[in-house]
């Protein structure tokens, strides 16, 4: 599967079930680790499950398989990694807490900094 498709499959099965401010980050030259990471919100435990949940059904129905799933007990924030693409399901609290867009967004920021040559 292509990974703007992949992308597209994620982004779709969180609106499905009504997920809070999905956000995409590119993170390809930032680490090794992923390309991109999506961050969506859920309104309660239950719903932060349902996401993901649906985000693991529709990526094995297209025959994507999921390297790993964190956090599915606490509900508060699940980590579903697909590899080239790793998604964040998180409630407001936690998310606000740990500020993930702001995190990548700075590394990003300092990185650009680094490459402007001094003049």
């Amino acid at each position: 599967m292509q990974i703007d498709d992949l992308i597209k499959l994620v982004e779709d099965a969180l609106e499905e079930l009504k997920a809070k401010d999905v956000v995409r980050i590119d993170v390809s030259e930032l680490t090794s680790v992923t390309d991109y990471m999506v961050i969506a919100s859920g309104t309660s435990s239950r719903h932060v499950s349902s996401l993901s949940d649906n985000v693991l059904e529709k990526a094995k129905a297209a025959g994507c398989c999921p390297l790993g799933v964190e956090g599915k007990d606490s509900g508060e924030w699940v980590l579903v990694d697909l590899g080239d693409i790793v998604v964040h399901v998180m409630q407001p609290a936690t998310r606000q807490f740990y500020d993930l867009e702001r995190l990548w967004q700075s590394a990003e920021s300092r990185r650009a900094q680094q490459q402007i040559p001094n003049e």
